[in-house]
């Protein structure tokens, strides 16, 4: 795979965890630690061609309104570093697809406000390990078309964990998380991209004990998620050639199955949130690149409701 020309940039960033976290409140059942909003624009393709990536990444989130909580919300800041290390081959194994493999590593700093509920103060997040397959850009006469991945995710349950903590940085149970992201270059300036998960939970067979008696959580056995679908999607335009991108950028998660309970479903326990706000990409050159990205959350459902700041640097060896 080559550098391609008459582009700013082709920027990978492999999937990445936004918190690592698991969060044992009534109904929040869904690790945190899935890709809200960590990737944006460009996001179907690699910059450089093959080699070594690292991407550190820093991420704040901010939440006052726990949706469907019994009693007052309380508050949850949460202060997230990520080193992620991705290898692009230049080895064609399916279908044209090049194999890869994309490695995180998770830091989680977690605080709430509300003196009945206990956080994880800090600790390693659960790690995650992709392999995945990128195909070349489909070309056009101006430059490229369509670019698009296919990664096998896994969340492994490698970090801290305390059952008598409500958050903490890692979620106890195994994940399986891929995803297919792609982008659409609508005319060479103006880009459209997407990425689609699917998440699928493992039973947590030791959760949380710090939950009311009235609870259909209290004295559980197990609980594991349900499962549920979110995607991430952007469009950008370049306002500097080849150094500065502005744009809007999303985020979308929908749990289609209810939770469960010791092999028990609980109804009313399906999670939603929609993220929204602007975004700017910056090229210093070929082979280092700065996103920007803030959302802003709306139609919670069964989880926090609030704001997420994230920086993240890319560079190619």
């Amino acid at each position: 795979m080559k550098a391609l020309p008459k582009v700013a940039v082709y920027v990978y960033a492999g999937t990445v965890a936004l918190l690592g976290c698991s969060l044992a409140l009534e109904a929040y059942d869904e690790p945190l630690g899935i890709n809200l909003g960590f990737t944006s624009f460009l996001d179907g393709g690699p910059p450089a061609g093959p080699g070594f990536y690292v991407t550190p990444y820093f991420s704040y989130y901010h939440a006052d309104r726990f949706k469907d909580f019994p009693g007052p919300s309380p508050q949850l800041d949460a202060f997230v570093g990520l080193l992620q290390g991705i290898y692009q081959s230049d080895q064609k194994v399916l279908l044209g697809g090049k194999w890869g493999i994309d490695v995180i590593l998770p830091v989680v700093g977690l605080g709430l406000s509300d003196p009945p509920l206990r956080a994880h103060s800090s600790g390693i997040g659960d790690l995650l390990i992709g392999p995945y397959l990128q195909w070349d850009p489909i070309m056009g006469q101006n430059g490229p078309i369509f670019m698009h991945r296919i990664e096998l995710q896994c969340i492994m349950p490698t970090g801290a964990y305390d059952r008598n903590d409500n958050l903490n940085p890692g979620a106890n149970f195994f994940s399986f998380n891929p995803y297919w992201a792609g982008t659409l270059f609508l005319t060479p300036k103006w880009t459209f991209s997407t990425r689609v998960h699917y998440l699928w939970n493992d039973a947590n067979d030791d959760p949380g004990v710090n939950v009311p008696p009235t609870s259909p959580y209290f004295n559980a056995r197990d609980v594991q998620a349900g499962q549920a679908i979110h995607l991430n999607f952007a469009t950008s335009y370049e306002v500097v050639k080849q150094k500065l991108r502005i744009g809007v950028n999303g985020y979308y998660l929908k749990q289609v199955t209810d939770s469960q309970v010791n092999g028990q479903s609980v109804s009313g326990s399906q999670e939603q949130v929609l993220g929204l706000g602007p975004g700017l990409l910056w090229s210093l050159n070929k082979d280092n690149h700065i996103f920007v990205n803030s959302y802003f959350e709306s139609a919670a459902e069964n989880r926090p409701e609030g704001f997420r700041f994230n920086l993240r640097f890319v560079h190619h060896f």
